[in-house]
């Protein structure tokens, strides 16, 4: 699969934001913690990624019903579902200046997950979270997600590379009060978006 680019200017998939607040202490604090034992910028990917995944469970796994959206939030309280996740995971890469995308795919609802850029392309990365019969891993070698799209069951990957968590994944997130609910609430499909320039 071809990935898109849905800003072509690299440094916006190093920014900060509201949601991807690399500029927070506590993600900072948690960067500079993995960033120590780092031998070089894949390593400290390796490092985050695993963190991520493995640190802080996912909201559904654990039976933890708050619903983070932020990425120092995520870190702070430890718990998130994948889009959240995967916020936590773009704020730990951008704070070492490691360029990262947004990206989902679709299933009976969306799921969110990573690209980070090595080697001069794109790779996705998914820190869901492993558990019985799931077992992401970190590679720029062939992709290892929590779930592989079947299009034959109208399941996909989206192509596009967000600069920005989408919008309808932050809505959901904001909008709910507890697990219960944005289980409700979760997208089934992404609105096309037009990047700002």
């Amino acid at each position: 699969m071809q990935l898109i680019q849905t800003d072509p200017d690299l440094s916006a998939y190093l920014a900060a934001d509201e949601v991807i607040d690399h500029h927070h202490p506590v993600v900072r604090d948690t960067a500079s913690r993995l960033a120590k034992s780092a031998a070089d910028s894949y390593d400290y990917a390796r490092s985050a990624f695993e963190f991520v995944r493995d640190a802080i469970p996912h909201s559904q796994d654990s039976g933890d019903p708050r619903v983070t959206w932020r990425a120092s939030d995520v870190l702070a309280l430890g718990t998130g579902i994948c889009y959240a996740k995967a916020h936590a995971l773009a704020a730990l890469l951008r704070a070492e200046d490691i360029p990262t995308a947004l990206c989902y795919q679709s299933f009976d609802v969306v799921h969110g997950l990573v690209a980070v850029r090595f080697r001069g392309s794109w790779h996705r990365q998914d820190p869901r979270g492993n558990k019985p019969g799931i077992d992401a891993q970190f590679s720029l070698d062939g992709e290892r997600p929590a779930f592989v799209a079947d299009p034959a069951a109208g399941e996909c990957d989206h192509p596009e590379l967000y600069a920005a968590p989408h919008p309808d994944v932050v809505r959901a997130l904001r909008a709910a009060s507890g697990l219960p609910e944005l289980w409700a609430t979760l997208p089934t499909a992404l609105r096309a978006v037009t990047p700002v320039r």
